[in-house]
């Protein structure tokens, strides 16, 4: 069999923890190929300094995970996902475990760290603030020594259908521009998200939304895109690129200060720092509204040093790095672009709307993160919807999500008068335009100029062009989304429309309508 046509049992598009979670489960049931753009280590889900969240701690439960979960999803929580998300979160915890991760212990026992709109501490950690890097790693190598054909630099540029079912993909080598061509039984995307839509984002340069522009033009359907999370707190240094400050820091006692040091998140919710995600960031948007400032300030300095360097190590050192040391000097920090809470609609197996192709991860959208994603749920849904999606495909029979009826196709491209496109222009339009607080008059603009971006765009040649067309593409899903959805609710704030109304308690779903552009 040449090396340009392969067939494969499973081809996995993506090798963050979502794709090789799910390799590693697959290898046992066929043969596996693993698609990834970069390198197998250059992901977004090895930057995760949060931790991953399960209720094994004393007095925690499912139930109570559940109902935090549901209640920081402001309505929009699919029920079922997350009933299944934490009910076997205590088994996926078991299996990395198995393969290898090292969690942080105490006297043996794993220790559990506390994090916003959780209601116990049920956050646990690799390396302290490393936690997504130790995963990716541990994940990586087994990978490599299990059989799995892994090829880097790889781009996937389209998914092929016969009869409405998955056949095989098409990709691009990226080193040679060499056109590849791979067929297989089940296909799955595990891309992660679209974070490089903004200009100030804690997402490496990868997360590109491939596997969601590749879902809606082969007829995919798309969910929830105008829920965007925006993580409150991410280092805000002159010439120093935006870095995650964990959640974690409040977790541990850091308190926010405006630039008149004054702690104000007592003044925006009852839980102050620990309240959910959009509140705070709304809060840190104002407070620096307010005072004219670009940031304000996270206060460790209270904590006793040997806590916050233990604790927080990668923090620690890439702060010392630039100059800044978080033990004896406040944090500045700002709202950056987080996490993706759409995507590839799929059912609490992992599949899509056609037979053979399936999401998960970032990627994907169950609706168990609703309109806001409670903290350090998303690398626990890594694992246990990777596991459902190969669970499922043991099946006979190829099955699929069922279409939504109300599912609607993006509008089409329109050529108009706007600026030239490239990615920073890009950027800067979706932050200004369609960012933590929107109003309809600005998406209608972004709409109008993403619209004639569209219309003039240039056949994809090489990947930086191939990623350029997909974070378009996801712009126009989140944009038109945020245009249509006119209430505020959970990560998505209209100042036109600041209050939740029971006429959007729904979805937005996308389609592309008889495979359109």
């Amino acid at each position: 069999m040449s090396a340009r046509s392969r067939q494969f049992d499973y081809i996995i598009v993506g090798s963050g923890i979502a794709g090789l979670y799910t390799a590693l489960k697959a290898r046992e049931h066929g043969s596996v190929l693993v698609l990834t753009k970069g390198s197998i280590d250059e992901c977004n889900t090895r930057y995760a300094q949060g931790g991953i969240a399960a209720p094994i701690g004393e007095g925690d439960s499912p139930q109570l995970h559940l109902e935090d979960t549901v209640r920081a999803g402001a309505g929009l929580v699919d029920g079922e996902a997350a009933r299944i998300l934490t009910e076997e979160a205590a088994d996926r915890i078991a299996d990395l475990v198995g393969f290898g991760v090292p969690f942080d212990t105490l006297d043996g026992e794993i220790t559990l760290g506390r994090e916003g709109a959780h209601s116990l501490p049920r956050i646990l950690h690799a390396g302290g603030d490393a936690t997504g890097a130790h995963i990716e790693l541990t994940l990586s190598s087994v990978a490599r020594l299990s059989g799995i054909t892994i090829m880097e630099h790889c781009l996937t540029t389209g998914l092929r259908l016969a009869d409405d079912t998955i056949e095989g993909v098409e990709a691009l080598d990226c080193r040679t521009n060499t056109r590849l061509d791979f067929s297989c039984r089940f296909l799955v995307l595990a891309t992660g998200g679209a974070g490089q839509l903004y200009k100030v984002s804690t997402n490496p340069t990868v997360a590109t939304g491939d596997g969601t522009a590749l879902a809606y033009q082969t007829g995919a359907e798309v969910m929830d895109m105008e829920f965007f999370q925006f993580h409150p707190t991410a280092l805000r240094m002159p010439g120093v690129q935006p870095f995650l400050i964990s959640e974690a820091v409040r977790g541990e006692g850091g308190i926010l200060r405006n630039a008149q040091g004054r702690a104000f998140m007592a003044e925006y919710d009852p839980a102050a720092e620990l309240a959910p995600r959009d509140v705070v960031a709304r809060a840190i948007l104002t407070e620096m509204n307010k005072s004219g400032s670009d940031h304000v300030h996270l206060d460790a300095t209270h904590l006793p040093p040997s806590r916050v360097t233990s604790r927080f190590p990668q923090i620690y050192r890439f702060c010392l790095e630039h100059g800044l040391d978080i033990t004896t000097d406040p944090i500045p920090v700002s709202p950056a672009a987080h996490y993706t809470m759409g995507g590839v609609h799929t059912n609490t197996w992992g599949e899509t709307n056609i037979r053979g192709l399936y999401a998960c991860g970032e990627a994907a959208c169950t609706g168990v993160h609703g309109a806001n994603r409670l903290a350090s749920n998303s690398l626990l849904e890594t694992i246990v919807f990777a596991k459902r999606v190969v669970q499922r495909t043991l099946l006979k029979e190829l099955t699929v999500n069922e279409p939504s009826a109300e599912a609607i196709s993006l509008s089409q491209p329109v050529a108009a008068n706007a600026p030239p496109l490239d990615l920073g222009v890009l950027q800067s339009l979706m932050w200004d335009k369609v960012g933590i607080v929107r109003d309809g008059r600005s998406l209608a603009e972004a709409k109008t100029v993403l619209s004639a971006w569209q219309a003039a765009l240039a056949e994809p040649i090489d990947r930086p062009s191939h990623e350029l067309a997909s974070l378009l593409l996801c712009a126009r899903l989140v944009t038109e989304g945020a245009l249509m959805r006119e209430e505020s609710r959970g990560a998505h704030y209209r100042s036109d429309f600041p209050e939740r109304s029971e006429a959007w308690h729904r979805h937005i779903v996308f389609r592309r309508s008889s495979f359109a552009s």
